[in-house]
C-alpha cells in the first residue's frame, strides 16, 4: 500500500479553510497558541538506562521548536510531501516529536512495533515504499539502529535514514543534531483532517494487512477513549501503552493533544519507576494495558496514586474482558477499551455499582455511551457469520474489503461498509448484549506481537528435525511462545541470523528441568 506522491504545489491551492478538518498537529497549535510555557511532554523516568539519553521535560513551545526542526530536517533531505516514513521508536518524548513533525510537513507515517526486527522491516518497508526509516541507537541494550540500517540496506525505496541516541553508525543522520541546529526550513500546508496520516499493519487471516488513515480517523480514535472515560480538559495523562500502533498512538498522543494537557511516557513496564514518576507529576489518568490496570487494583492502586481520578485499560484479547475481574479502586474510574488489531476500538465505562464491565449492545455506539444525545463513534453489529463488525469514522472498510469473488460476472459485487474483525461473537438471548468468544482463527497473540499460526510451523520447519515452536494459551498475553530443540543455543542463535523477533528467539530460552522451554 503506497500514497501516490503529489507536488508540493497542491498543498498551497487555495481552500476554504472553514470546511476543512484538524489535523494532529492543527490540535497541537491550538493548545501552544493558548499555553506556551505549559508542560507538554515528560520522559520515562529509566528513559537514562532503556536509551542511554538523559530524560526531558518540554513545554509545548520547546516542543514546537523540536518538531520545527526536525520537520526542516525531513524537508532538507528531500522527502516530498505525501512521501511514507517508517518509525521504530520507544515510548519518548522522540516518539511523539517525530510523528508531529512528519505531520507538519505532509509525510505518512508507518509506526513499526519494537517486537518487529529484519525480516518485518523489511517485507514492510518495501510494500510501502518508503523513503525514510526513523529509529534509535539502542533501546534496552538491544541495536536498533543496526537493524533499521540492514532492513533499510534491503529495501529499494529507502533514501534516508536517521535517528535518536549516541553512537549511530555511519550513514545514519542524527535527528538529535537536527534539534539542536534548530533549522526553520518549511513549506506552506493546508491543515486538512482528510489527509492520509498513517499506515499501520494488521495481522489477519489473510496476512499482514496494510491499513491506512487520515487524520481524522485517528482522532475519532482518541476521541472514542476520551468521551467515554470523560477525560478532563488540560489532563496529566501517564501512557503506559506501547505507541507504535493504531491504538498506541489514539492512546498517547491523540488523547493528550485532545486534552490540552500534559503527556508523561512510561516504557512498560518498571513498577517502582512508575508509581514514583506517577506520584512526582501528579497524574489524573492513566493509560495502560487493561490486565496491568487491574493487577494495580488488586493492589491497592487508589491508594498509592492518590492524585489518580480515570483509568482506560486497553484489552488486545477482547475476548476476556467480559470474564476479567471487577474494578473496586473507587472513586476512580475505568473504562475498557475493546482493541480489534489495527480495524478500530470501543470504550465502554464500568459499571459505578460494582465495577463490572457494560454490556455491549449492537447498534450506534455513542461516546460518552450514556450521554443523552452524544454524537455517534461508531457502530457494533453482528456479522452472519457470526463474528463482531464495526462501522464509523474510524474503520477503514477499504483496507478489509474482501478480495472480488471468481466468475465471469462484469457486475462488481455490492461494496460492504463495515470491517469483519474475525471475532467470534454471539447475543446474550437474556440481555441482547454482544459477548465476543474467540479471536480470529489461526492468529496468534503474545501482548502486543501478532501473529499467524502457520508462521510457527514454518519456522519450526526451518530449524530442522526434532524442533519445536508452539504458542500456549495465557491468561494475560493472549498466548505465549515456547520452544523445544536439540540444542537450544544454536536454535536461538539460528532465528536471530534470521531476523525473527525475540519472542521467537527467546522460546528456546534454557530452563533446569526437561520438556518445553
Amino acid at each position: 500500500m503506497t500514497w501516490s506522491d503529489r507536488s508540493d504545489a497542491t498543498d498551497v491551492e487555495p481552500v476554504n479553510q472553514s470546511i476543512t478538518s484538524p489535523t494532529l498537529d492543527t490540535l497541537f497549535k491550538r493548545t501552544l497558541a493558548r499555553q506556551p510555557e505549559a508542560l507538554a511532554l515528560v520522559d520515562p523516568l529509566n528513559k537514562q538506562r532503556i536509551t542511554g539519553q538523559t530524560r526531558k521535560r518540554l513545554t509545548y513551545a520547546q516542543a514546537d521548536r523540536a518538531i520545527s526542526a526536525i520537520a526542516a530536517h525531513f524537508v532538507q533531505s528531500g522527502l516530498p510531501a505525501n512521501t511514507v516514513i517508517a518509525v521504530q521508536l520507544p515510548g519518548t518524548v522522540e516518539f511523539a516529536l517525530t510523528v508531529l513533525a512528519a505531520h507538519r510537513v505532509g509525510l505518512v507515517v508507518v509506526p513499526l512495533p519494537l517486537l518487529w526486527r529484519q525480516a518485518e522491516l523489511t517485507s514492510v518497508l518495501n510494500r510501502t515504499a518508503a523513503r525514510a526509516i526513523v529509529s534509535r541507537g539502542r533501546i534496552d541494550g538491544v541495536s536498533y539502529a543496526d537493524i533499521a540500517m540492514n532492513a533499510a540496506a534491503e529495501a529499494f525505496s529507502i533514501r534516508h535514514v536517521c535517528g535518536f541516541g549516541p553512537d549511530l553508525p555511519e550513514g545514519m543522520a542524527s535527528l538529535d543534531q537536527a534539534i539542536l541546529e534548530d533549522s526553520r526550513a518549511s513549506r506552506p500546508m493546508i491543515e486538512d483532517g482528510r489527509k492520509p496520516a498513517l499506515i499501520s499493519f494488521d495481522v489477519t487471516s489473510g496476512g499482514l494487512r496494510p491499513v491506512p488513515r487520515a487524520h481524522f480517523g485517528l482522532i475519532a480514535g482518541g476521541l472514542a477513549m476520551s468521551l467515554e472515560s470523560d477525560l478532563a480538559p488540560g489532563a496529566t495523562i501517564m501512557s503506559a501503552f506501547a505507541p507504535m500502533s493504531f491504538a498506541g498512538i489514539c492512546a498517547s498522543l491523540v488523547t493528550w493533544l485532545l486534552s490540552g494537557g500534559t503527556l508523561v511516557l512510561h516504557h512498560p513496564f518498571d513498577e517502582d519507576a512508575f508509581e514514583t514518576q506517577f506520584n512526582d507529576h501528579a497524574c489524573n489518568t492513566l493509560i495502560a494495558p487493561a490486565q496491568l490496570a487491574l493487577r494495580l487494583d488488586e493492589r491497592g492502586l487508589s491508594e498509592r496514586l492518590p492524585s489518580l481520578r480515570t483509568v482506560i485499560g486497553l484489552w488486545r484479547t477482547p475476548e476476556q474482558v467480559a470474564s476479567s475481574a471487577h474494578w473496586t479502586s473507587r472513586p476512580v474510574t475505568m473504562t475498557d477499551v475493546y482493541l480489534f488489531g489495527e480495524a478500530g476500538l470501543f470504550g465502554a465505562r464500568r459499571t459505578a455499582e460494582d465495577g463490572s464491565p457494560a454490556l455491549i449492545k449492537p447498534g450506534p455506539h455513542s461516546a460518552p455511551r450514556e450521554a443523552p444525545g452524544a454524537s455517534v463513534a461508531g457502530e457494533i453489529l453482528l456479522t452472519p457469520k457470526g463474528t463482531l463488525g464495526l462501522r464509523g469514522p474510524m474503520v477503514p472498510v477499504a483496507a478489509y474489503a474482501p478480495p472480488p469473488p471468481p466468475g465471469d460476472s462484469l457486475i462488481a459485487p455490492p461494496p460492504r461498509d463495515f470491517v469483519d474483525t474475525e471475532y467470534a461473537a454471539r447475543v446474550d438471548r437474556a440481555t441482547g448484549a454482544i459477548n465476543i468468544t474467540a479471536p480470529p482463527s489461526g492468529v496468534m497473540t503474545v501482548g502486543g506481537y501478532r501473529f499467524l499460526a502457520q508462521e510457527l510451523q514454518e519456522w519450526s520447519r526451518r530449524l530442522g528435525q526434532g524442533a519445536l515452536l508452539t504458542a500456549l494459551p495465557d491468561r494475560l498475553n493472549g498466548h505465549r511462545l515456547a520452544g523445544r530443540a536439540q540444542d537450544n543455543a544454536r536454535a536461538r542463535d539460528a532465528l536471530t541470523e534470521l531476523g525473527l523477533n525475540p519472542l521467537m528467539v527467546e522460546a528456546f530460552r534454557d530452563r533446569g528441568g526437561a520438556g518445553v522451554s
